[in-house]
């Protein structure tokens, strides 16, 4: 299940940024930075997602 998540997570960042750079080429400016920080948020969940997690100490 989490590799559908994390599949479509980053589906979802390649089409925000294509989105971004078509509102942008528009002159929709604001829409396109805002489209651009929703798709590091996605990107920054999926990468936290992927990371191991190390056993802890002791055990």
């Amino acid at each position: 299940m989490l590799d559908w998540t994390m599949s479509i997570g980053m589906l979802a960042v390649i089409a925000l940024l294509i989105g971004a750079v078509a509102l942008w080429r528009r002159g929709v400016r604001r829409q396109a930075v805002l489209m651009v920080i929703a798709a590091l948020v996605i990107a920054g969940n999926v990468a936290v997602w992927v990371m191991p997690i190390a056993p802890a100490a002791g055990h």
